[in-house]
């Protein structure tokens, strides 16, 4: 699990236990007062810390709130189940039950929207949320090509653009669903999720005329290993 902890500036050490009070407080002071009442006062308050302890550690608001949102998702774990259908189906799960967190639905909804008025709010949430969480698209993938089931990457270009789209559609999906459709993201729902992803994934690892054909497929989609009924979540 990768720190949520910005980096430190020069002077005295940092605590861990002070971040970890800093950031809770700040996502329970967003669930309680919302992003336009959200002052670094009430959150020291809450956190038992002095203002200037938040100053040394965050610049502002933004940085703060950017940080105690993307320490949530940093609790994210690809689970190894088997097979890529059902790994995939584990780790939409724990995204989705994140999502059903109060602290979670403010955090993320007040920073996204304030992101479209403020570029460097909008840069910081992806290179501390997106960017860091795309690891679970990489190692998904390796771990599937290590059993067979997706073939090795020839085009370090396209690969990279194929796991930017991976994250996009997964991560979109579930956000419109719980945040936007706010319906729940149960496990019938992230079956049908994986069971879309897992034809594309066939799609693209075949030859543009061998898709839909019901081909190989590399592993995945028709013919391939993972076109089997997903294992229940476990």
């Amino acid at each position: 699990m990768q720190s949520s902890t910005p980096a430190g500036r020069a002077g005295r050490p940092r605590s861990a236990a002070a971040d970890t009070a800093i950031l809770a407080a700040t996502r329970a002071a967003l669930v309680d007062l919302g992003w336009s009442k959200l002052a670094l006062g009430d959150v020291a308050t809450r956190a038992g810390v002095a203002k200037t302890t938040l100053y040394r550690r965050w610049a502002g608001k933004n940085e703060l709130v950017v940080d105690a949102v993307a320490e949530l998702f940093d609790e994210l774990e690809l689970p190894d189940r088997g097979s890529l259908a059902a790994d995939i189906e584990g780790v939409v799960l724990q995204f989705a039950a994140i999502l059903a967190r109060p602290e979670a639905r403010s955090g993320l909804m007040a920073v996204v929207a304030e992101s479209t008025r403020d570029d460097a709010l909008r840069e910081r949430i992806r290179t501390s949320i997106v960017e860091r969480q795309k690891r679970l698209v990489l190692e998904g993938r390796a771990r599937a090509q290590a059993r067979g089931e997706l073939p090795p990457e020839t085009d370090a270009t396209e690969a990279a653009r194929t796991a930017d789209l991976i994250f996009d559609v997964v991560a979109g999906a579930v956000v419109h669903r719980t945040l936007v459709s706010a319906r729940a993201a149960d496990e019938e729902w992230v079956r049908g999720l994986t069971q879309v992803l897992l034809w594309g994934l066939a799609g693209a690892a075949g030859e543009p005329g061998d898709r839909g054909d019901g081909g190989d497929g590399g592993g995945v989609g028709p013919g391939g290993g993972a076109d089997a009924e997903p294992a229940a979540p476990r």
